[in-house]
């Protein structure tokens, strides 16, 4: 067998290349660089689990990085399990063609209970007084304090929200070369996160230097994984998950089913929550994607009708559609929308922002009704953002309860770049690249041949 590294840039595209990327380029250059033909959703968990199981989410189950679980009539989205994932995983492949066959398995999503030999992922630990201790899971347990005692704690705040920087993907970078050096896996998967934040808050923008920046900072850390590849004999493989388009707004998919009698709330304490088991329908939010849940099939004709009236709504998939697109599972809304290029969809459903739920104002990726860009910023409004967020951190230490409500409610043209929805051009969708190009398919490759490809790098 071949040992083989697999490198996860997140969000990278060929028209991000140039000077600022020499590592990427050069690697580029030699492999003969191909596009990958990813999925509908192009969204973290449903492309990695079609990457990593070579099959469609109407098998594996991922139809977006989280769903409404009718037995529940909860919506829970960014869950970990790896139980919750259908299809043979690429690492119980490799191990059912060579027993000896090992993996680890970096921070890649359902991360938590594989059968791959060691992994680690983000599972900060929340407690009663309301703090978030950064913190990671690890497989075999005893790889967590080994991790924690070489690496210090997982740098959680800098991984998502307005604080985001490169130290998470360094930090992610360095557990796996350590684990490179000390287990010898047969095949490696990593994660780096870091160029997604940039794009999504200026989009994919070569001039504007936090872009640049976050290019060279992304290669430098691919470099140190190449290097400590080249050297110990392992093929690499460079992959993303989808490409970041320019964006200017969003669409605000549940407010249009509320004021339409179809969305329902009830009243916390003054607040607004969304009421998914009485909603005769409500939309997930998911980037560019939105699956519209329809109670009644009485109803499905109708809300269909709502949605593709919607300014920025592209198009919207019935059973045929869904059929069509890989995306007819159980799991899925009755109705998938996708919004146009230049949008994203919001998953607000309060019409009076002193409504909202206390949760809208934080980081909150569990308990919103969908994925929210916005919490990639300080609220403009904020005159001294990290004071604040500092003082609401001392509070917490000294045990009083605070809110970190530093994130803005409205201000949704911030964000400057999504995805979801196909890239309608290569040169700004994702990629593979591979240290042998003989490998490489003369065209693209789809995602649902990249399980393949990267067991044709072990075994050939």
């Amino acid at each position: 067998m071949n040992p083989t590294l697999v490198i996860l840039v997140v969000g990278l595209s060929p028209c991000l290349l140039g000077p600022q990327t020499p590592v990427l380029s050069r690697l580029a250059g030699q492999s003969g660089m191909r596009p990958l033909k990813t999925v509908t959703p192009a969204v973290t968990c449903t492309a990695q689990s079609t990457l990593l199981t070579g099959e469609m989410p109407a098998v594996h189950g991922a139809v977006a990085n989280g769903w409404y679980f009718r037995d529940l009539s909860e919506i829970w989205l960014w869950r970990q399990s790896n139980r919750l994932i259908g299809g043979e995983k690429i690492w119980e492949a490799g191990k059912r063609r060579d027993p000896a066959f090992t993996c680890a398995k970096m921070f890649w999503w359902y991360n938590m209970y594989s059968s791959a030999d060691w992994s680690a992922t983000p599972r900060p630990i929340y407690c009663a007084d309301g703090r978030k201790i950064p913190d990671h899971y690890a497989h075999p347990s005893e790889l967590h304090d080994e991790l924690d005692g070489k690496l210090g704690q997982f740098p959680l705040f800098k991984f998502w929200g307005p604080a985001t920087d490169i130290g998470s993907s360094r930090w992610i970078a360095d557990s796996t070369l350590h684990v490179m050096e000390t287990r010898d896996p047969t095949l490696t998967l990593t994660y780096l996160p870091h160029l997604d934040y940039d794009l999504q808050r200026h989009g994919p923008d070569l001039g504007h230097p936090d872009v640049q920046r976050s290019l060279s900072e992304i290669d430098a850390v691919v470099g140190d994984l190449v290097s400590a590849a080249e050297k110990s004999g392992r093929s690499v493989i460079v992959v993303s998950e989808y490409g970041i388009t320019p964006v200017d707004d969003a669409v605000h998919i549940n407010r249009a089913l509320r004021e339409a009698g179809l969305l329902a709330v009830r009243d916390e304490l003054g607040h607004e929550q969304l009421d998914a088991g009485a909603s005769r329908a409500f939309a997930l939010s998911d980037h560019q994607i939105a699956h519209v849940y329809v109670r009644e099939a009485d109803d499905i004709a109708a809300v269909k009708s709502l949605v593709e009236g919607l300014e920025g709504v592209e198009t919207v998939l019935d059973e045929d559609g869904k059929r069509a697109t890989g995306l007819d599972h159980s799991r899925s809304g009755e109705l998938v929308a996708i919004s146009a290029a230049n949008r994203w969809f919001s998953y607000y459903f309060w019409l009076d922002d002193n409504r909202a739920p206390d949760f809208a104002r934080t980081v909150e990726i569990h308990r919103k009704a969908g994925y929210d860009p916005v919490e990639l910023f300080f609220d403009p409004k904020i005159g001294n953002p990290k004071l604040a967020a500092g003082w609401r951190l001392a509070k917490r230490k000294l045990g009083m309860r605070s809110l970190m409500d530093v994130i803005s409610l409205s201000d949704v043209k911030l964000v400057k770049g999504s995805h979801g929805r196909l890239t309608d051009d290569d040169k700004d969708g994702p990629l593979v690249m591979s240290s042998r190009p003989d490998l490489l398919p003369d065209g693209p490759v789809a995602a649902t041949d990249f399980k393949a490809l990267v067991l044709d790098h072990v075994f050939t």
